[in-house]
């Protein structure tokens, strides 16, 4: 058994939390860069926590600019075990309103030209990602939501759209029309990559708006979002707490999903055939594949 250290990727309107204990900022370099800003490491309800402000301080990094591998990076060298995200999304269904959460579950990802892994020429690998979150971190999350007094929906599609523009109305009603739950722009390749780097990674989606498609809405802009934005990062703060508290009253185990152990079944390029340059970087984000 191990002991949970809880990596926490703050979205749009929550760049720090409260309440840390022990508390001290660390610069972590990765083979793929910095991440968006240093880690801030504390502890919280006796759990440690490593967070991290997605869009760096004062949030200056757009989605598409987010150092996403280096992040993930940064996390996993820092000793996390497990990467709970929180971000602002719009929402696509009348019954999912502004100020109510979403424990993401699925994702339909329409982003271009980010970087989606690790891994590329010298070292392939085809991780599964048929469920792209970690089923037990997901379900402490939403009852932990619910019991913080949270209107809560365990399980959704978030699509992840390039942005930085906010949708069309045509674009809204497409992805209505399929049957999706809420919109974003940052879940991906984040879900990808901490599947690669073999940490549970469990998503809440924070709803601001109604993207542009409801007929009594105003269709969604900055100012309507930073309204509710304050009142769902007092929310998520909430959250953290009560599922802290539940962390700190059980030993960690493996994830019931096998997700540490993933890359057991995703290598498929020849040993003599790697790229040591890469494996060397490999070796820095997954030790108990590449290590030496």
């Amino acid at each position: 058994m191990t002991q949970w250290t809880l990596g926490i990727i703050g979205g749009s309107g929550l760049y720090q939390l409260d309440g840390l204990e022990n508390t001290h900022t660390r610069t972590v370099e990765t083979p793929w860069g910095e991440p968006s800003a240093p880690l801030l490491c504390g502890t919280l309800n006796g759990v440690e926590l490593v967070f991290l402000p997605r869009h760096g301080a004062g949030h200056y990094l757009p989605p598409s600019d987010v150092p996403y591998l280096a992040n993930i990076a940064a996390l996993k060298q820092a000793g996390c075990t497990d990467i709970l995200a929180i971000s602002a999304c719009g929402s696509l269904r009348e019954d999912c309103a502004p100020g109510d959460f979403v424990v993401v579950d699925q994702y339909v990802d329409r982003t271009q030209g980010r970087p989606r892994s690790f891994f590329g020429t010298g070292c392939v690998a085809h991780v599964p990602l048929a469920d792209p979150v970690c089923s037990r971190l997901s379900g402490l999350a939403h009852e932990a939501a619910v019991d913080a007094g949270i209107t809560c929906t365990r399980g959704g599609t978030y699509l992840v759209m390039e942005g930085p523009q906010f949708s069309t109305r045509a674009e809204s009603e497409l992805y209505r029309q399929w049957g999706l739950d809420v919109i974003g722009m940052t879940n991906m390749p984040e879900a990808r990559l901490a599947r690669e780097a073999e940490l549970p990674y469990a998503a809440i989606a924070m709803v601001t708006d109604y993207d542009c498609w409801h007929e009594d809405e105003d269709s969604v802009d900055v100012a309507n979002v930073l309204d509710v934005m304050r009142d769902n990062t007092a929310k998520a703060k909430s959250l953290i707490s009560r599922l802290t508290q539940t962390l700190s009253a059980q030993a960690r185990t493996p994830s019931p999903d096998g997700i540490e152990t993933v890359l057991d079944v995703a290598l498929i390029t020849a040993p003599e055939r790697r790229d040591r340059e890469l494996i060397a970087r490999l070796g820095q984000l997954v030790p108990r594949v590449f290590g030496t």
